[in-house]
Order: C-alpha cells, then structure tokens, then sequence
C-alpha cells in the first residue's frame, strides 16, 4: 500500500529523513512517534507529495509527487496546522466533496458527531474558527471520503476531551476499511487503536513493532533493555514496571503484558538516546 525506499531529505545543509524504508501494508494501522524535530512532519508532507526529496515513494504503485491528483484522490488527511483558508465554510464542503465525489451530507454528519454545528458557520470563513473548530472540519472533511489511507499529523490537538474520544470512535470505525498512518507525541490515546509502531529520532527509524489484533490477556512479553549509561530518571521509570536491575544497573529485565506493550514503548521512547539494545519476545505459556 505504501512503500519508502531509502528516502532522504535535506534542508540546506541539515539532513531531516535519513535513508528511511519502511512498507506499509492494507489494513495497517500505525501510530508515528518521536520528539519534535525527529522528522514525522516531513516523512507525511514527502508522502503527500508536497516536497522533493530522494529515494522513493509510492502509494498504490503510484509516485504521490508526479501523480498527486491520482493520489491525494484516495487520501484523507488531516494536518497538524490548519491551513489559513479564507474560502467559507460551506464552500470549503461543498469543493472537498466535489474533489473526491462524496455527499457533503456525509462531512456534515461526521461533523455534528463532533460536536460542529456546520450550519451555524456556514458562511464564516474557515481562518476565522476557532482552533477546535478547526480541526473537527478538518477531521470530518477528511473521514466524510471513501479514503483507503489516512494520514494524520496530531490529529486529536485542539480537540476537548469529549470530542477526542468520538474522533477516536471514528477512527475505529474505519480501521477495518483503511490503512492508517497517525503522528502523534501521545501513544497512550492511540494505542487501542493501532497495531504498529514506528519510532522516529533524528530523521531515522529507531524502531518498529507490529502487534498482533489478536493479542490476549494472557500474553506477556519478555523485555531486556541495555542502556548506555545509568540514569536515574529511567531507572525510576523502568522500575515501576517492576523491571529488574542486572549488570550495574546497565541492564534491566522484566515481562510486560501484551496488551501495555504500546504503553510500555510510549514510556521507553523518552529515553530513546539511552537506549543501546531492546528486544521483546511473546511469551504465551
């Protein structure tokens, strides 16, 4: 479904994606973290096609730099920053439903799920909405289209807690219809939700883990971790999961249950730069 081949891309002399290959098969749903400046924001935009950059990318075969109408066809995106459209509300619709054939009936109604009022902002323009507002017709725009990929960069920011929740109920929905890629710095409100976790730190996957839809109760995961250097900071995070100090405190080991992996790894990702070695093995006895 997508697919990058050793993509790289520079700004000026500073290098942003640093050889990234990566396939992303139908029906993946995987969440996309790292710190800020890690590279998650210019891996989507290479995906959309919005910047050059070299190696490869495709969607569906297809490169989304040279056949981006074909492409951006079959995407619903959602990005981190609103656009500053000054286009009305109503007419934003009515053309984003108009580019991918969708009733406009359709974003109104994912949109009133949200807690929008479309109606009462018909005629506002969409640069002067709020920054909830915003990203609720962002969202509804996005998963009112028959889109087999979804793309989102912080989606959930600017979103109160009750509309959180649905927008994630939403997504849920979907998840058996879409590939899904979702950038975002809190594991924890995507981690029902994704079965893949892709780590980026300073342009470079730093790790990816597919978890299993079927993952039960029962299972638990065998862990060792290898750090660099002792830092009391991790050895107060790692022992709450009731990990085990070996080797100088360099080392430590415990079991997880698998359904807290993605938790488990939200928690770890802070200490990325200290880690030398993971490794996670299944355990179902």
């Amino acid at each position: 479904m997508i697919q990058f081949n050793n993509v790289v891309k520079n700004f000026r002399r500073a290098r942003v994606l640093d050889g990234i290959s990566l396939d992303i098969g139908l029906g993946e749903r995987v969440a996309l973290i790292g710190s800020n400046g890690a590279g998650k924001t210019t891996l989507i935009r290479c995906l959309l096609g919005e910047y050059t950059h070299d190696g490869e990318i495709t969607i569906n075969g297809l490169d989304p730099r040279s056949n981006r109408t074909a492409v951006l066809g079959t995407i619903g995106f959602v990005p981190q920053l609103p656009p500053p459209l000054k286009m009305p509300v109503g007419q934003l619709i009515d053309f984003s439903a108009a580019l991918c054939n969708t009733d406009p009936k359709r974003i109104h109604e994912i949109a009133k799920r949200l807690g929008l009022d479309v109606e009462s902002i018909r005629s506002r323009q969409f640069v002067r909405l709020s920054g909830g507002m915003k990203q609720k017709l962002l969202i509804a725009i996005a998963l009112g289209r028959d889109a087999k990929v979804l793309v989102m960069d912080e989606p959930a920011a600017n979103l109160d807690p009750e509309a959180r929740k649905i927008f994630f109920d939403l997504l849920a929905e979907r998840q058996n219809e879409a590939t899904m890629l979702i950038s975002s710095h809190r594991l924890d409100e995507v981690s029902a939700l994704v079965n893949r976790v892709i780590e980026m730190d300073m342009g470079k996957v730093v790790l990816d883990d597919k978890v299993a839809d079927d993952v039960a109760l029962s299972d638990t995961l065998d862990c060792r971790i290898a750090i660099k250097r002792f830092e009391p900071a991790f050895a107060k995070a790692i022992a709450a999961w009731k990990f085990a100090a070996r080797n100088e405190n360099l080392v430590w080991e415990g079991k997880i249950a698998g359904p807290d992996r993605l938790r488990f790894l939200g928690m770890i990702s802070r200490y990325s730069a200290l880690i030398g070695d993971i490794s996670l093995t299944e355990n179902t006895n």
